[in-house]
């Protein structure tokens, strides 16, 4: 009895994915280990925006740990924070690789600029979080400390090692993943499921759904809310002029 050849292919694909996912897991882990050897340093990268503020402020700061294992867990953390962040690209590529067979040059064409964007955007989404969101959230956070002349007992802030780690990354995952705006309503306009008039006249719905958001995926202060939120707008504004050329070369492409 002969195979089905569409069964064959199917089992066929089975298998690539089953071994781009072990590539793709093997290199994760060695990054993860490597990661881990220099976790102290990275995390010291991390702290930076807190200890210039401090610095900044003329306070004597440090970060405790509460549990026995907190530190060794966090440093764990940020390996595989790093790791993945590293892995990332080369995840991408063995996606690419899978589906870039069966699909046709045009196809590849629309694809491929995307795969390269969406990193660049989650990248420029964590340096915004890095370089200004953080410091400015931090110095309003510290503007709550007030000496014992001013309230009974003076009120310091003594930063948790975990604590401090979860809310950059929550921040940093936030801002990359809502960066990833202009990829994912290109991509919305290139099957037709939205268009720019669409888009201009949600406008005024999309602006409170953009703050709403950034209440939700940031903390509960106003530096950190608008500094998602302004960026996103402006995000959303160029997503619109993307949607236009779309738009434009689909109409070239048919005529």
């Amino acid at each position: 009895m002969k195979n089905d050849p569409k069964e064959t292919s199917f089992v066929d694909h089975l298998v690539e994915l089953r071994e781009r996912l072990i590539h793709s897991i093997i290199f994760l882990f060695i990054l993860f280990v490597i990661s881990y050897f220099f976790s102290e340093k990275i995390y010291s990268f991390l702290v930076n925006p807190y200890a210039d503020a401090v610095k900044e402020s003329n306070l004597d700061r440090r970060l405790i740990f509460t549990a026995l294992q907190e530190t060794f867990l966090t440093y764990l953390k940020v390996s595989f924070f790093t790791a993945f962040f590293f892995t990332s690209p080369y995840i991408l590529m063995q996606v690419w690789k899978f589906i870039a067979p069966g699909l046709y040059d045009h196809e590849k064409s629309a694809i491929m600029p995307y795969l390269i964007i969406t990193p660049i955007l989650f990248l420029l989404g964590g340096m915004l979080v890095y370089y200004l969101v953080m410091p400015l959230a931090i110095k309003f956070f510290l503007s709550f400390e007030s000496s014992a002349l001013e309230t009974s007992l003076p009120i310091q802030l003594e930063a948790k090692v975990n604590e401090y780690l979860s809310l950059v990354m929550k921040l940093i995952f936030a801002f990359g993943l809502s960066f990833q705006l202009p990829v994912v309503l290109s991509l919305l306009a290139r099957i037709k499921v939205v268009d720019s008039k669409f888009l201009k006249e949600k406008r005024k719905y999309v602006v409170v759904m953009i703050f709403a958001a950034a209440a939700i995926l940031t903390p509960p202060d106003p530096i950190t809310q608008i500094g998602l939120a302004i960026p996103l707008l402006i995000l959303y504004e160029l997503s619109i002029i993307s949607v236009k050329l779309i738009e434009k070369k689909l109409k070239e492409n048919n005529a």
